[in-house]
């Protein structure tokens, strides 16, 4: 049988010696293209040599492209699993031409690939063209011998390609194949139209004509272009004469590995087989992301990693899956797939640790999640219902991290099905809830912009004094005025300004806007919409609509926040030199007194890393390197290298600002000269903000000296007050937290004796129910091992009972229930601290003779202990 590596290598080396390039697979993770999610086609990395904007050494090429199509029109994530030859990852084989061959050498490419090099039956294949293509028809007829019966013309939905919404289409001809009956029990005979499974499209031919702009007009291309995809797993189904891809060895030995994982064969269990195939398929999926740089989050393309991941997760547990798996069907992937793709390999270790992290994290409320799903199935079964509720849907969601998808999918098994348009309903109440708190100030941004008819122009970089400036516009208490006086506070717009406004994380100058010994103290500069207003408090006098005005920004407060800002580009580029690519901007703050930056990173930064970055950064400071600043096209500028937010919206001409050698970015900010001027950076906190966001807080300029000083201050005072030298410090450190720990141990012996000492007392009040012993009884905070001693002290001494403890620990709750050999089966340890550990806002469980739990809430802890015979006594009198 030929092997997938086989039939990979046959493609590309058939085009090769056809004088064709073969360009290594782009990245999954576009990132010179802020408008697609992930790549999801062979032409993608070619996108901007089809529209003319670029030239490459040669003008046919073929790749074997890694594709993901999970969000958008091209989404096959509900399909996978449960169709034959959907997935959410798949390679794309392809050809293409740019400018140098057509129609006519394209089909006879195909056609020969297929029925020479691959060897298939001719009879098998069936081909469909455009409508109105009646050029690709007669070639098809003609040169290739193609009878008439077997092209079909369709229309614009089968039959004419695009990327998107905009960019490079054409009409494409598709090659079918026909395994000869369909898999579906006495469906009659059908053409290739139909979705029964008989057939199945296995290439499509785009001639790509046309650029379609985003009024939908299609302008022609400067020269007609190639551009064709074949799917990889589908091919290699055929050629490997097999119903199904998950039965190729793309995906046998994963099926096998999970199949061992879960002891349970593949093919035994209908149900069990679609949770195999899409935990293989997200597997596959789940490493090549995170190989490419992408890590589960919460921003777009981090959010549909974790979607696939959890979805895998879910159907591990529906397999009877307890421990972490899913890192280790990823490294079955890596074996797997080493060969063509060996960028794999040197990624394991990462994509091991990633997936085995969101596994550990999700384990946490996946089990809480499948309870309460079963729950809401279970009552909505007795009512008779078959819909899922939406509301219970998005709390599921929200509450318990379930994607969508994941619940349908629990829900279809159940024979029932969701109202997503509750669901959406639901979802669209909360994120009008969660925005209620800036409606009022998203108000007053649009009345602003609309009661002040003006436009301001920027003039801010590189200042050195104030600047003529007029007033276009006055607001006072959110009322356009034609003047503001003494006392008063309001907005001043100006026709042109040095006050940069905040945007891009840089806070808004400060300053003054003055006239004739009348002054305004400018407290912030904002955008309102579009609008940059200046909010100011009026000093002295009067400031009139068309005064002109010499507007004076804050010069030392924004040379300090220069510098924290092009810092903050410095650190961007030394995490990514230091962790991967795949450390992308979260979010940030760029102040005069420090800076913040949120970013991509799946685990805590060591002190070597940060001390690394420390290091480049400060290198790159010391070596005073000339900023350079430039306006360009935004094409031009990601062709350049520049780096850009994905999902952000940029104007045709953008700002590049560039550390050269080291650091490149679109940005409209401030920034200092040169990088000397920074002086020095120092980060003082390194922190997780959520799943998968890292945040660094840092300090540069006279801030950090001023870090540096106090640090000085505080080694100064250890050292006067302990008579030591500063290397001993460390030492002294270790030796007082040797001496606390041993007085801590002192005082919990004597907490213990304390306890023991009242073992008589506390036995006292052990109460009889239905014939049993029962102690419940609160005991001085201790830990967890010390009170496990005292309550089985106290079992001992009952004899035959049920001993209920609880005692305060860390301003928390620990409880502890034992009970006897004898009564175990009759009551468990575990059944009664499952009733009396919410009462202190905790949980727990454990086993039938002992069972522990913690607790929220030390006010209710003696309540708790008290219910807990009335606890006992209802278990009993059900049994």
């Amino acid at each position: 049988m030929i092997s997938s590596n086989q039939i990979r290598d046959t493609f590309l080396k058939y085009f090769e010696q056809a004088d064709h390039k073969i360009v290594p697979s782009s990245s999954l993770i576009p990132f010179n293209d802020p408008t697609l999610l992930f790549t999801n086609a062979g032409m993608n990395q070619f996108k901007d040599v089809f529209l003319g904007n670029e030239n490459r050494p040669y003008k046919r090429a073929t790749s074997s492209q890694k594709c993901m199509r999970v969000s958008g029109k091209q989404n096959d994530f509900k399909e996978v699993g449960r169709s034959n030859r959907h997935h959410t990852f798949f390679e794309m084989l392809g050809n293409f031409s740019f400018g140098n061959y057509y129609k006519k050498e394209a089909i006879h490419f195909a056609w020969e690939m297929l029925t020479r090099n691959f060897g298939l039956d001719s009879k098998r294949l069936w081909i469909t063209v455009f409508r109105d293509d009646d050029a690709a028809w007669n070639i098809w007829h003609t040169q290739e011998g193609i009878p008439e019966s077997k092209i079909m013309r369709l229309g614009e939905k089968d039959n004419f390609w695009s990327m998107g919404d905009t960019g490079p289409c054409g009409p494409c001809s598709e090659v079918h194949y026909d395994f000869g009956k369909s898999p579906t029990p006495d469906h009659g005979d059908c053409d290739l139209t139909c979705s029964c499974g008989r057939w199945v499209e296995v290439w499509n031919l785009v001639f790509m004509q046309y650029n379609r702009d985003s009024s939908g007009a299609m302008n022609p291309l400067p020269s007609p272009s190639i551009d064709t995809g074949m799917g990889f797993e589908r091919i290699t189904t055929i050629l490997q004469s097999k119903a199904s891809t998950y039965d190729t060895d793309l995906f046998k030995p994963l099926l096998h590995e999970i199949s061992g994982i879960c002891n349970t064969d593949y093919g035994a269990d209908p149900n069990d087989d679609l949770s195999m195939r899409i935990i293989a398929d997200h597997s596959r999926a789940s490493a090549f992301v995170i190989g490419d740089g992408q890590y589960p989050g919460n921003d777009k393309r981090g959010y549909v990693l974790r979607k696939i991941m959890r979805r895998a997760l879910v159907h591990g547990k529906r397999l009877g899956i307890e421990e972490p798996f899913m890192y280790r069907i990823a490294g079955k992937v890596v074996e797997c797939m080493k060969e063509a793709y060996p960028e794999l390999v040197a990624a394991r270790e990462t994509i091991a640790r990633v997936i085995r992290q969101e596994e550990e994290s999700f384990a946490v409320t996946l089990g809480d999640a499948l309870k309460d799903f079963k729950e809401r199935t279970r009552k909505l079964k007795a009512s008779s219902s078959r819909t899922f509720p939406g509301e219970d849907a998005f709390f599921l969601y929200d509450t318990r991290g379930l994607p969508l998808e994941i619940i349908e999918d629990l829900a279809q098994e159940n024979g029932l099905t969701v109202d997503e348009a509750g669901f959406y309903k639901a979802f669209e109440a909360q994120r009008k809830r969660s925005r209620q708190d800036h409606e009022s100030g998203k108000e007053d941004q649009q009345f602003t912009e609309i009661v002040l008819d003006a436009k301001t122009r920027f003039e801010g970089y590189g200042i050195e004094g104030p600047m003529k400036s007029r007033v276009q516009g006055i607001l006072v208490d959110g009322k356009v005025a034609d003047r503001i006086t003494a006392g008063q506070k309001g907005e001043i717009v100006l026709d042109v300004t040095p006050f940069y406004a905040e945007s891009g994380g840089q806070v808004g100058d400060t300053g003054s806007l003055a006239i004739d010994g009348s002054r305004a103290k400018v407290l912030d500069t904002v955008y309102k919409g579009t609008l940059l207003t200046h909010v100011v408090e009026m000093e002295a006098g009067t400031i009139r609509e068309g005064d002109g005005v010499e507007a004076l920004v804050d010069l030392e407060r924004r040379r300090l926040t220069m510098k924290n800002h092009t810092a903050t580009h410095l650190l961007q580029a030394a995490l990514q030199k230091t962790l991967g690519n795949h450390v992308k901007q979260a979010g940030s703050l760029v102040s005069p007194d420090r800076l913040r930056f949120d970013f991509t990173h799946y685990a805590p930064l060591t002190r070597a890393e940060m001390q690394k970055i420390e290091d480049l950064v400060n290198e790159q400071i010391w070596m005073n390197s000339e900023i350079r600043t430039s306006v360009m096209d935004l094409e031009m500028a990601m062709k350049s290298g520049a780096m850009a937010l994905f999902g952000e919206k940029y104007q045709e001409k953008v700002r590049v600002v560039e550390v050269p050698g080291f650091s490149k970015e679109l940005c409209g900010g401030t920034h200092v000269p040169a990088t000397g001027t920074i002086g020095m950076f120092k980060i003082v906190s390194e922190s997780g903000i959520a799943a998968g966001i890292r945040r660094i807080e840092a300090v540069t300029g006279p801030a950090s000296l001023e870090r540096f000083r106090g640090d000085e201050q505080i080694l100064d005072i250890v050292q006067m007050q302990n008579k030591v030298s500063r290397n001993d410090i460390p030492a002294l450190i270790d030796k007082l937290q040797s001496q606390v720990r041993e007085l801590q141990h002192q005082i919990l012996d004597l907490k213990m004796q304390s306890a023991r000492a009242g073992l008589g007392a506390m036995l006292s009040r052990a109460k009889e129910i239905r014939g049993i012993r029962v102690l419940a009884a609160t005991v001085p905070e201790t830990d967890r091992a010390s009170l496990r001693n005292v309550a089985d002290e106290v079992k001992q001494k009952l004899g035959s009972g049920i001993v209920v403890l609880g005692a305060p620990q860390d301003e928390k709750v620990a409880l502890i229930v034992m009970v006897t050999g004898d009564l175990c089966k009759r009551i468990p340890a575990g059944q009664i601290i499952k009733q009396i550990a919410p009462l202190v806002g905790g949980a727990g469980g454990g086993k039938p003779e002992l069972a522990e739990a913690g607790g929220k809430d030390q006010t209710k802890l003696a309540e708790a202990i008290e219910q807990s015979y009335s606890v006992i006594e209802n278990l009993l009198a059900e049994r």
